[in-house]
């Protein structure tokens, strides 16, 4: 994970230039990696998918990177409360990370709407402000779906169930992530070409489909449990950025995207 404001502002400045989301230091996801369940366990790795599982809770750069890793939860924690342990959560509210001020992450419904912690609005009807909120918000943290994805895709062992002792199957995603990095930095043209990721269209927004879409399936996402109450400071964090879309930074084919003719 980086150390030092310098490092995290190259990152936000990854995120605001390929992204258009500012000050954005990461976008965390949380995925079920599927194990044989483990002798004694009961029902603790069982997960809302039926299966037995352990969680990968990471949080990924713009440039599809994993910057921070946490293995281990069990299959029944939700995103919520996989957060709220995490190591990133603590040392986030202890400010010992060394972001610069009014720094987010970003994630989906599964995780807590803080004042450094950005998710969609999640109610039915959504205004205009609202829908455009959740677009834009769903382009960053669109990095971390294709980091999984690829993951899974280029080493396979995560396409079965790991029939491994529980410390090794963590050993084991932990060198997955790490060489993942590697050779996403050492060897881009064959473990990262171009196709691999979703591709946007800088004139229309269209996403065209990553290439690993066409080989697996990305692993189970974590569910979302418990209240979604929030502080008041935190809605309007998420108040702000979704004005600053609407109006000092539009995109021009957002409101296209979200079914506006205009704006």
């Amino acid at each position: 994970m980086s150390s030092t404001s310098n490092e995290w502002k190259q990152i936000q400045y990854n995120f605001f230039l390929r992204w258009n989301f500012p000050r954005c230091c990461g976008a965390i996801d949380g995925k079920h990696v599927l194990i044989k369940k483990p002798p004694k366990s009961g029902s603790m790795y069982f997960n809302y998918k039926k299966t037995y599982s352990i969680v990968l809770f990471a949080m990924v750069d713009a440039d599809y990177c994993f910057t921070y890793i946490d293995i281990g939860a069990n299959g029944r924690a939700s995103g919520s409360a996989i957060f709220r342990d995490s190591t990133l959560n603590i040392a986030m509210q202890n400010n010992t990370l060394n972001m610069p001020e009014n720094s987010v992450i970003v994630g989906d419904d599964a995780f807590p709407l803080r004042t450094n912690l950005m998710k969609p609005y999640s109610k039915s009807q959504l205004n205009n402000t609202e829908r455009i909120f959740n677009y834009r918000l769903s382009r960053a943290r669109r990095v971390s779906e294709n980091a999984f994805g690829i993951l899974v895709w280029r080493f396979r062992i995560f396409s079965r169930p790991i029939q491994l002792k529980e410390t090794t199957i963590d050993n084991v995603i932990l060198a997955a992530c790490s060489l993942h990095n590697w050779l996403k930095k050492s060897s881009p043209n064959t473990y990262f070409p171009e196709n691999a990721v979703d591709r946007e269209d800088l004139s229309t927004g269209n996403i065209t489909f990553g290439q690993w879409r066409n080989h697996v399936n990305n692993l189970p996402t974590v569910s979302h449990l418990g209240s979604n109450n929030y502080k008041n400071s935190a809605e309007e964090v998420r108040r702000k950025y979704a004005k600053y879309f609407m109006e000092d930074n539009p995109l021009p084919w957002q409101w296209k995207k979200v079914g506006l003719e205009l704006a």
